[in-house]
């Protein structure tokens, strides 16, 4: 054996073995072992969600088994309250008529104090006007106060009865009697004179022309009506309304007409 060959049961090249993977890279030779399990749930998988809509599924050991069937049961709704079960509303309100309290006397009450007091008693149909006639609105309760009301003190009446207050501003005087809003019955013009503007519009169909003039020389806007009283008007108390314009000059409460 000359001393260039190799022994017999060496392999004769030095390097990477011979073979269909030599000469590539050593991540193309590497080989992935896929565990078998994982392999069965993927194969378990497919077969599970194929054919059969999905009423089968692919146990681990590859046997198809049938899914659990879940059963819906349908609920038929409560059989509605018979007529009997539930109080009519007419029931409701013919109790509330027969309930009855005595009518306290609120005059001289402020007018947030009167309300109170007549809801403690189980009256809640409130309401409440200008007692001077000047269709003022009673936005803060607790700045007028009551000069008269519509049910007599002293009276039983239903609590569901209507307590209408007639109310001034607190630093005002109630008059001795109740000032009466405008009005135009009979299609003749009122006397506005002394009147609010705004009881006067009011008083007047809404579709008439009205211009409103300040009668004094300082021409200023009249602006909140409630607070203007009429001086002049025209037409004239007592001339017929055919849907004609009108007009008033006006100056200020506490103000005299020119």
């Amino acid at each position: 054996m000359s001393h260039n060959e190799p022994p017999a049961d060496q392999p004769t090249h030095i390097g990477p073995s011979a073979g269909p993977s030599a000469g590539k890279p050593g991540w193309a030779r590497k080989r992935i072992a896929v565990p078998a399990a994982l392999l069965v749930f993927f194969v378990g998988v497919g077969v599970g969600s194929s054919g059969n809509n999905g009423q089968e599924r692919t146990s681990a050991g590859g046997k198809a088994e049938p899914r659990p069937t879940v059963t819906v049961t349908e609920t038929v709704g409560a059989e509605p309250a018979k007529a009997d079960d539930a109080k009519p509303a007419d029931d409701d309100r013919r109790t509330a008529a027969d309930e009855k309290a005595t009518v306290p006397d609120f005059v001289g009450m402020g007018l947030q104090s009167a309300q109170d007091k007549a809801q403690k008693l189980g009256f809640y149909s409130l309401t409440s006007h200008d007692a001077l006639g000047r269709d003022r609105m009673q936005a803060f309760d607790r700045n007028w106060k009551v000069c008269g009301q519509n049910v007599k003190a002293g009276t039983s009446a239903s609590t569901d009865t209507e307590l209408d207050f007639g109310t001034v501003k607190l630093e005002e005087a109630c008059p001795a009697k109740e000032e009466k809003a405008p009005s135009t019955q009979g299609g003749k013009m009122p006397d506005f004179t002394g009147k609010s503007v705004k009881a006067a519009r009011g008083a007047l169909d809404s579709g008439t022309s009205l211009t409103v003039e300040d009668a004094s020389p300082e021409d200023r806007w009249v602006l909140a009506e409630s607070n203007w009283q009429v001086c002049t008007q025209r037409p004239a108390a007592g001339e017929a309304l055919n849907g004609q314009p009108v007009t008033f000059t006006a100056v200020k409460f506490g103000e005299t007409c020119p």
